[in-house]
């Protein structure tokens, strides 16, 4: 039985938030803002924490999606006044340093790949495949731009130009949300918001990150070696794994790891 001594103070909590894997994704495991609604709110609210630390290892995925969950970050965090300390595991790149950007410091393992300030787009065209097997494309449209970039049609110059017209906004997006978080910390002289990935070291330099450290020894530095932690993360649901959930939870997958290994992970 624990015993609760009233008027006796207890030591600081640090609550953790793992964020991690490819952001949303059609996996119910994947991060998107409605499932970690509930999570976050628990990690800012419950047992008044001194800090909330945020784990990320993930290499990007819906910029939309990491906008939201970003956000959702800053607002509890402004509103409670409560400190974000992000810790980057493997890889935090494109969507995945976005989430890490709306900590108030990064840290980072030496390893880490951090970067990938950019937006990509990708699909395939069998256009060529149908043709030679005979198949006839048939589509009817109201609207002369809505088949653009039909896959199974060849690709228009004009299509790309609309493509890039979105992608490029979407950049500018990514990049003021990065100067907004790192004002005064990052290099002005380099080219940050190319795509380019760096190890941790070298982020660092260029003023992505705060420095090199791991969570625990870095929390106990900041509220003392009697420090509490508090975990919080995504729960899989039981029905989650029976029936076309698992082909989800399949496919989702290995999209995810087709993410991770554009950094060799």
């Amino acid at each position: 039985m624990k015993l609760s001594l009233p008027f006796v103070k207890k030591p600081p909590l640090v609550a953790i938030v793992r964020l991690s894997g490819a952001i949303g994704m059609a996996g119910r495991a994947s991060l998107n803002d409605t499932s970690l609604a509930p999570v976050l709110e628990k990690a800012f609210r419950k047992g008044k924490p001194a800090a909330v630390a945020i784990e990320v290892n993930s290499p990007g995925g819906s910029p939309v999606q990491s906008s939201l969950i970003g956000a959702r970050i800053r607002r509890l965090a402004d509103e409670l006044d409560i400190p974000v300390y992000a810790f980057v595991e493997d890889v935090a790149a494109s969507g995945g340093y976005w989430l890490a950007a709306a900590a108030d410091e990064i840290w980072a393992d030496d390893s880490s790949v951090l970067g990938s300030i950019g937006v990509i787009s990708s699909g395939f065209g069998a256009h060529v495949l149908l043709a030679r097997q005979g198949v006839e494309r048939r589509v009817h449209t109201a609207g002369q731009s809505k088949s653009m970039l039909d896959p199974f049609a060849p690709e228009k110059k004009e299509d790309v130009a609309r493509l890039k017209v979105l992608l490029d906004d979407i950049h500018a997006n990514f990049i003021d949300h990065v100067k907004s978080r790192r004002a005064g910390k990052l290099d002005e002289s380099a080219d940050l918001f190319n795509g380019e990935v760096w190890l941790a070291r070298r982020a660092q330099q260029l003023g992505l990150i705060d420095g090199v450290a791991h969570l625990k020894p870095k929390m106990q530095e900041r509220f003392g070696d009697k420090v509490r932690f508090r975990r919080y993360g995504l729960r899989k649901a039981i029905w989650s794994r029976f029936g076309t959930a698992i082909v989800q939870d399949t496919v989702a997958g290995l999209e995810e790891r087709a993410a991770f290994a554009r950094f060799g992970l």
